[in-house]
This record gives structure tokens, C-alpha cells and sequence, in this order.
């Protein structure tokens, strides 16, 4: 299918043909930093978060997704954020002055899975690119074939990203796979982030990983370790009930366990210590990170590890929980009565 025209130059854009101008959805947030929408943030996206427009639903089932197929969630919702749709000429304009005032510093694009999924991206990385905005750009997507990365990083996509969401394959088959009525394979999804290492490069190909679908940390852990050793980044999310998804009834995950795969996932990837170090409980639970106490004090300390995980400049504020709280990913870094509440759950002491 060929690129969408409406995206190919700029002269379309100003001529008669922009009302045939494709949508795209904006994040509520990335919408207000652009000045699209009015909005009072408490902490605001230093990431543009786009998502590839589709009327109708995702092909894919993933049971914590609001855009699955058997979802019966807004069209409109992506995790606990509203993703507002726009005219795409219009949001690649106040990109390009945004970049230019040096607010945003990176675009993700979050892609649904559909027939023509590829060509979306290819023209909204364009569209980027034609407008002269020289900032990097993330895609994250289903898995897609060599040829078609290849495409997308010849395009001017930086980085590509391919969720596992789940740490274990039983719990992978359950959640995205065939039980959940998807299209998705454990072994597949592997076999693509190491694709994408090579096409984009070392470091350049992440993955999300979802705390409370039902694993051990010790199971969320050990694949930040294949990640880390494959040169992969592992992002966490923390589950959240969406109503009308499959898994609207669970609970989210609890906040100290969060803590515990936080500060292990920093050790991991930062390759301070090796999964083989840390030390697990009789349920799978972290209780012994591997590194002296010192040294388990400066990172707390520090409160890297509690920041939102994911690619270069990303942020994402409130996208797991609400600004009230419990905060799971800091879009900042967290305070110092947050540090001494990190670390009496970490360490478990009132």
C-alpha cells in the first residue's frame, strides 16, 4: 500500500487536499505540551506520545488493553490515559515548534496492529522528518519482519520497541497469545528483539515487561537479565484495570513488590550486580539484592531506580496511576520524604 499522500510534502498540506489529511491520537498530556489542548499538568512529557490512528478496534487481544479486539473500552484509551484524535498536518506543526522551543525531546509512536500498520508508520515518521524535525523517534509495535525494520529505520526511526508485557510464556499465552484469542508467540517476540538489535543497533531495541499478571519477581527479573545480556532495554509498567478489558477485575500490583523489581531491574541493567547474585525467597520475592548495604543505601539514595523506565527522555507521567497516587514510575525525581517512603518499603520497616 502506498505512503499516504496527504503526508508526502508540505505543499499538500497547505493546499485544498488537507482535509483528506489523516488522524493520528495525541496522549492527553503530549496534546497539552504541544498547546493543542489547555491542561494543568502536574509533571509534564518531556516524550510525545502518538498512536497510530484506526477506526475500530486493535487486531491483537492482550487482555490488560483497552484497544484489544474484545475490549469494550473507549476507543480512545490507552492504558488510564484518553489519546484524543487530530488532524496530522496540524500535529506535526506544533511539533516542529516545540522542538524548536526545546520542550519535547523525543516522539514515540505506539502502533496497533492492522493490515496497513506498517505504511501508517512509515508516513508519520515522513511526516516527522518533512517537516525538518530533527528529534528522535520511537516506534513501538507488534513484531514486524527485517525488511520492514530495515524500512523504518531507513525512514528515521531511532529505536524500536516490542512488548513482551508478560515474564513468563504460560503467562504470555494467557494474556496475549492464543488462550487470549491473539495473534502473538513467546518465541516470536524474542526472535524480533534481537532482530532489532541488529537493524537499529546495540541498546537501540527495548521491551515492556508488566508487574502483576500473576509471575514471581524472580520471573520479571530473570528476563530483564536475558534483555540485559541481549542488549535489550526492559522497560516496567505496572498493571492497571482498565473497565472493559479482559482483566478489568485485577488489582494492580503491590506497591512495595514494584519497589523490590525496581531497584533490582537498575542493579541488572546497569550490570552493578547479575541475576545469579540476587537472592529470592521461598514465593519468588526478592530478599537479597546482591550488593552491600552501602551501597543498597546510595541507590535508594540516589532515586534513580524509581523513575520511569524506557527509552532516552521518556517520562510518561502518570500513565500507570493517578497523580494522587500510589506512584509506581516518578516522572521526576522523587522527593526526599518519597526516598524514605521507598525505602521503608523496600526494606520493609514501618
Amino acid at each position: 500500500m502506498p505512503i499516504h499522500k496527504s503526508f508526502a510534502t508540505i505543499e499538500a498540506i497547505d493546499t485544498a487536499e488537507a482535509r483528506f489529511v489523516e488522524k493520528i491520537r495525541v496522549s492527553s498530556g503530549s496534546a497539552a505540551v504541544l498547546g493543542i489542548t489547555p491542561s494543568l499538568l502536574k509533571a509534564w512529557p518531556t516524550t510525545i506520545y502518538l498512536m497510530t490512528f484506526l477506526q475500530g478496534k486493535c487486531s491483537a487481544n492482550c487482555g490488560f488493553c483497552s484497544q484489544a479486539k474484545d475490549s469494550h473500552s473507549r476507543t480512545e484509551m490507552l492504558s488510564r490515559v484518553t489519546w484524543p484524535d487530530f488532524a496530522a498536518h496540524r500535529v506535526a506543526r506544533t511539533l516542529e515548534s516545540s522542538r524548536l522551543d526545546s520542550k519535547v525531546k523525543r516522539v514515540c509512536v505506539q502502533a496497533l496492529n492492522y493490515p496497513e500498520v506498517l505504511e501508517d508508520l512509515l508516513a508519520i515518521t515522513k511526516m516527522i522528518r518533512t517537516h525538518n524535525i530533527n528529534i528522535p523517534i520511537s516506534v513501538s509495535c507488534q513484531p514486524l519482519k527485517r525488511a520492514e525494520m530495515k524500512e523504518l529505520a531507513e525512514a528515521g526511526v531511532e529505536r524500536m520497541g516490542i512488548p513482551l508485557d508478560a515474564a513468563t510464556p504460560v503467562i504470555f499465552e494467557r494474556i496475549k497469545g492464543k488462550k487470549a484469542n491473539g495473534p502473538y508467540d513467546w518465541n516470536t517476540q524474542h526472535k524480533t528483539l534481537l532482530e532489532a538489535t541488529r537493524v537499529f543497533g546495540k541498546g537501540k531495541a527495548n521491551t515492556h515487561l508488566i508487574v502483576g499478571l500473576g509471575e514471581k519477581e524472580s520471573d520479571l527479573l530473570k528476563q530483564i537479565a536475558w534483555c540485559t545480556k541481549h542488549h535489550i532495554q526492559p522497560s516496567l509498567f505496572a498493571f492497571t484495570p482498565i473497565p472493559g478489558t479482559i482483566l478489568a477485575t485485577r488489582n494492580p500490583p503491590p506497591v512495595e513488590s514494584y519497589r523490590r523489581i525496581q531497584l533490582a531491574r537498575h542493579l541488572i541493567v546497569n550490570r552493578q550486580v547479575d541475576f545469579s547474585e540476587v537472592g529470592f525467597d521461598s514465593n519468588g520475592e526478592v530478599k537479597d539484592f546482591g550488593i552491600s548495604s552501602t551501597q543498597l543505601d546510595e541507590a535508594i539514595k540516589s532515586g534513580d531506580p524509581f523513575r520511569t523506565s524506557g527509552c532516552p527522555d521518556c517520562n510518561r507521567p502518570f500513565y500507570n496511576e493517578k497523580p494522587s497516587g500510589p506512584i509506581y514510575n516518578f516522572p521526576t525525581k522523587p522527593a526526599l520524604y518519597e526516598i524514605e517512603k521507598i525505602r521503608r518499603q523496600i526494606l520493609r520497616t514501618p
